[in-house]
């Protein structure tokens, strides 16, 4: 089998996990090279992974297939356009990009020249929701927690579109509806952009959905349930555990869905590089990352609009 020449562009904190997982695909990728604005970072790694540091990311385009954009959001459509223009397949991180015009030319561009464009929606790659999602395409409604420490990165944007995103995009997939309403509160705490949110999307089907993320917890917390008819779901993102909850008769049973627990980023690498090699569409492709996005801003705006500017 051949391996698929890749990069990683944007070498920080998600970037060096990419790097690690790529290392561990070593009988399907070969690590070209590696790029970022911190040069002195930027060396290190390439040193530690026997590879090569490009101070500008342009320089790689002609010696790799495919790279991994790990960079800031505000610099997603800058770097994206680079990559697809020339005809390189793209995995970038989530959010696909900082508003809906930018993610519709990166959709565009890659439309244009025939190349794969991945948004990195690690959720759907996590075995735990792997096992549930085949039975919760009925849901009436969901609640969703994600709970972080406060991160000392991506702080170019808040708290809805560095992790709300995450659910956001698990649950418009499992309803498949349009969304029919939102409503939505949120304060900033540390910074000034949004570091607490909580959200109620309603649907055009009824069914709704309440959603809380903050990155200012003691705890960290992924959790979604599901009700669906006579029953309903628990999953943990972090534990890779769920159970289903089922009506039975009057009393109330309780099952363990068997999970196989395996790295979600290795599985979503995996995924990225299969669909390079065998032209194979994307699971979280850039027109899902667009539609998540799409959402994540409706929210913010509603939240810097009513509630940030009070506190």
């Amino acid at each position: 089998m051949q391996k698929v020449k890749v990069a990683v562009i944007g070498v920080g904190h998600l970037g060096s996990r990419h790097l690690k997982t790529y290392r561990q695909l070593k009988d399907s990728v070969e690590l070209i090279g590696i790029s970022d604005l911190n040069k002195e970072n930027g060396q290190k790694l390439a040193r530690e992974y026997h590879t090569v540091f490009f101070p500008d990311y342009r320089d790689l385009i002609g010696k790799v297939e495919a790279v991994s954009i790990c960079t800031p959001t505000s610099s997603h459509c800058e770097v994206g356009l680079a990559c697809l223009n020339a005809g390189i397949h793209t995995l970038i991180e989530k959010p696909i990009a900082m508003d809906v015009d930018e993610a519709d030319r990166l959709v565009n561009a890659a439309r244009d020249h025939n190349v794969k464009l991945q948004v990195g929606h690690i959720e759907r790659f996590n075995n735990a929701f792997q096992a549930i999602k085949d039975i919760a395409h009925d849901a009436l409604f969901i609640e969703c927690h994600r709970l972080n420490h406060f991160p000392n990165r991506s702080l170019d944007i808040g708290v809805v579109m560095d992790l709300m995103i995450h659910d956001i995009d698990i649950v418009q997939g499992l309803i498949r509806q349009p969304v029919a309403d939102i409503q939505a509160i949120g304060i900033n705490v540390l910074t000034d952009k949004d570091d607490i949110a909580n959200v109620r999307l309603t649907f055009a089907n009824k069914a709704v959905c309440n959603l809380t993320a903050s990155r200012i917890s003691p705890e960290v917390m992924r959790k979604i349930r599901i009700f669906i008819p006579n029953a309903y779901i628990s999953l943990d993102y972090v534990k890779q555990e769920a159970f289903i909850y089922s009506k039975d008769g009057s009393t109330i049973t309780k099952k363990s869905l068997p999970i196989e627990k395996e790295e979600p980023l290795k599985r979503e690498l995996s995924h990225f590089i299969e669909c390079v090699r065998d032209n194979k569409t994307p699971l979280v492709s850039g027109i899902e990352g667009r539609e998540a996005l799409k959402t994540a801003l409706a929210i913010q705006k509603i939240i810097w609009t009513e509630h940030l500017k009070k506190y």
